[in-house]
């Protein structure tokens, strides 16, 4: 071979290496721009998720937030309303314990199993005997009204103590002199006093473990009375409500009338219809009174009898008087009760 014809193979050696270098380095800047391609895409596509990612985390964040501001809210209402409905109750609470201050009647605590018993004792409870109590204020004529239930004038031997103070300091028990009648009258001492606070009355007496309690009042039905009968009702124990000294009451009337008793003029049928006409205001002053209080402390509806102790003594004692008003029923209706509740007892609805 000549030496041009080996520098020509020569060069086209050369521009083959050229060419295939050119082509090389065209593939691999092809690839390299593929690669980068694809990697941009891949890297976009991952931002992409990323962002949405990112924004659901935010939108979740956001919902959680809101969710959390309005259970904030709602608690905070909810705490808002009851911490009103707590004052409100509060302040009603404050309102009736400040009213029952204000009108003698506070809240009687349950007495205790050991308290009935020493109450039972002090009294001489028996179970075959039905135990009467007469309760009031003080000054109302209990211990005549006891003295006047067992047909007892006020001076006979054996009768309770009277007199215009408050002469009963401790509970006065007394059989009726009738054996037969199982009754025992108990003349306790009078409520409003000193010694005895009406909103102590009901349990420092153990009027719990009476059979049947006589709320009595002189001149006029006050708070104390009430206190007795709803805490009677709270023990459900049977209450007579009876208004006392009836014969003076109505003498009173009668001379408010205009007529004294040492009027010569008045003839006997004059003094007979100034009677009736005071009995019958009496009376109706009486229940009127007695049923507005009632309403008024949301008991229900109750008779009231209206009686003096002279008229009640004679009906006990088997007489009978001319000026009878309750005294006949008061009486039968006290000893009808007494006989149900023996009754029920012996029948198992009332527990020993």
């Amino acid at each position: 071979m000549t030496a041009a014809a080996a520098a020509q193979q020569k060069t086209q050696e050369q521009m083959r290496a050229m060419v295939d270098a050119e082509r090389a380095t065209n593939a691999a800047r092809f690839a390299a721009e593929s690669a980068a391609r694809l990697a941009t895409e891949e890297s976009k596509k991952k931002a992409r998720e990323a962002e949405a990612e990112v924004q659901r985390t935010q939108a979740a964040l956001e919902g959680a937030q809101k969710a959390a501001e309005a259970f904030k809210q709602n608690a905070e209402q909810a705490a808002r309303k009851a911490a009103e409905n707590s004052v409100r109750e509060a302040t009603a609470a404050k309102e009736d314990a400040e009213k029952r201050l204000k009108e003698g009647i506070q809240p009687v605590l349950t007495p205790t199993p050991q308290e009935i018993l020493a109450a039972q004792a002090k009294i001489q409870y028996q179970e075959n005997l039905f135990h009467f109590a007469v309760a009031g204020r003080a000054g109302g004529g209990k211990s005549s009204l006891v003295n006047a239930f067992r047909g007892m004038s006020n001076r006979a031997a054996g009768a309770a103590r009277t007199g215009v103070t408050e002469t009963t300091l401790t509970v006065g028990r007394y059989p009726d002199p009738d054996e037969r009648c199982q009754h025992v009258w108990y003349d306790l001492p009078g409520a409003g006093t000193i010694r005895i606070p009406d909103w102590q009355y009901f349990n420092a007496q153990g009027l719990y473990v009476f059979d049947c309690i006589v709320v009595l009042f002189d001149n006029r039905f006050t708070h104390t009375d009430i206190a007795i009968l709803l805490n009677c009702r709270r023990f459900k124990i049977p209450t007579y409500i009876v208004r006392s000294k009836a014969d003076q009451h109505i003498r009173n009337i009668v001379k408010e009338m205009g007529y004294e008793s040492d009027d010569e003029d008045a003839d006997r049928s004059q003094r007979s219809t100034l009677y009736m006409a005071a009995r019958e205001q009496l009376v109706d002053e009486t229940r009127r009174n007695v049923e507005a209080n009632l309403a008024e402390a949301k008991l229900p509806d109750q008779k009231v009898y209206v009686v003096s102790s002279s008229c009640l003594r004679a009906v006990a004692k088997g007489e009978q008087p001319s000026r009878v008003i309750d005294e006949i029923q008061l009486l039968s209706d006290l000893y009808t009760e007494a006989q149900a509740r023996r009754v029920r007892r012996e029948s198992g609805g009332i527990p020993s």
